[in-house]
């Protein structure tokens, strides 16, 4: 009997060690939590130096991991392997996350910046009320081109790169919605269309462009063009602005046929673990000083009109990467398609770069 006591007494001794270790490690866990925001963003996309800042003004350390296109980050969000805390999706990529149900509603009420944002940014039809994003960065697709390498050419239509002057002179961002895209502006067509025949049209006529194309290629395209390897290059308007300032002899424009107007907005995944860390995050990038200090490290476009006030007015007022509202009205934002659409736009894509293969 006494054994058998002795047994449950020491049983539970262990239960109760067990306990406080588990006990200790929860609110470790959550202590750590609390301190801690991991951020999931794009590659080059913010200043280190406001990272250090936040961490000073706050107590909070950030885990900074990066992706390098809107599906890569969809699925790890998908995966929930990393509880990330704040991330930076484009537009069309937040509506599907919403769709899924993988955001956390935005308080709004935490956000006392939030008032800095041009109201052209918010309440767009991706997320109506800016229920679970807030405008990071903007911006458009369009050409770089160095007019030294081309007698002066410059680039007004998307057409004007089917010039067979052209040969090998040509590099496309490695996108599908961009390509093609650009296959649909240069028949007139929108760059969200669903038309089979339109779709086949804009595909048929990149295929035309083949001779033209040197390489399809990524981040390299900014190293690329810097150098002056490539005369053109099919870019977002950010690379531009970063080849600019190295190169002066590039220059950028958006064809009048129209194009992309794409937006990156900060989101809260569902699965953070640091909710209140993450809208402290999004808030200080809302600063003005912060805001206008990260365009200027990054080389997009601002949202935050106080921001806007604190850059260089030869940056901000250059109608290039700040276009006027009457430029935005020829420029469309992608549309989240669907799997089916998007598997197409892959599908076509792929038959593009298959075609420059077997030339």
């Amino acid at each position: 009997m006494k054994s058998i006591i002795q047994m449950t007494s020491g049983l539970l001794a262990v239960v109760v060690v067990l306990f406080y270790i588990n006990t200790q490690l929860t609110d470790t866990s959550s202590r750590a939590s609390s301190d801690t925001i991991t951020v999931f963003n794009w590659g080059e996309y913010i200043d280190p130096e406001l990272v250090d800042r936040f961490e000073e003004e706050t107590g909070i350390r950030v885990i900074y991991e990066t992706f390098d296109s809107n599906e890569a980050m969809l699925t790890k969000i998908q995966q929930g392997g990393t509880r990330f805390d704040v991330a930076m999706p484009s537009e069309y990529m937040i509506e599907k996350m919403r769709e899924e149900d993988l955001l956390h509603p935005i308080d709004q009420s935490k956000l006392t910046n939030l008032d800095h944002i041009d109201p052209y940014f918010l309440d767009l039809p991706f997320d109506p009320g800016n229920q679970y994003s807030i405008p990071y960065f903007w911006g458009t697709v369009g050409i770089a081109f160095n007019p030294t390498l081309l007698d002066g050419q410059t680039f007004e239509s998307w057409n004007d790169l089917w010039s067979p002057e052209l040969k090998q002179q040509v590099i496309l961002v490695d996108g599908a919605r961009e390509v093609i895209g650009m296959g649909l502006n240069s028949q007139g067509y929108s760059l969200n269309s669903t038309d089979e025949e339109e779709l086949r049209e804009a595909t048929d006529r990149l295929i035309e462009l083949g001779p033209n194309v040197k390489a399809i290629i990524g981040d390299e395209i900014v190293e690329t063009m810097r150098r002056g390897e490539a005369a053109i290059a099919l870019v977002w308007s950010g690379q531009a602005a970063d080849i600019m300032w190295v190169n002066e002899d590039i220059d950028y424009s958006v064809p009048e046929e129209g194009s992309n107007l794409w937006f990156d907005n900060m989101i809260i995944p569902k699965t953070a673990g640091n909710v209140e860390g993450a809208h402290k995050f999004i808030n200080f990038m809302l600063d003005p000083e912060v805001a206008a200090q990260n365009a200027d490290y990054v080389g997009y476009s601002t949202p935050n009109l106080s921001a806007i006030d604190l850059m260089d007015p030869e940056v901000t007022g250059d109608d290039r990467f700040y276009p006027t509202e009457e430029m935005r009205d020829r420029l469309e934002v992608y549309q989240n398609l669907g799997p089916k659409m998007l598997g197409k736009y892959n599908e076509l894509f792929l038959e593009f770069k298959m075609s420059m293969n077997s030339n």
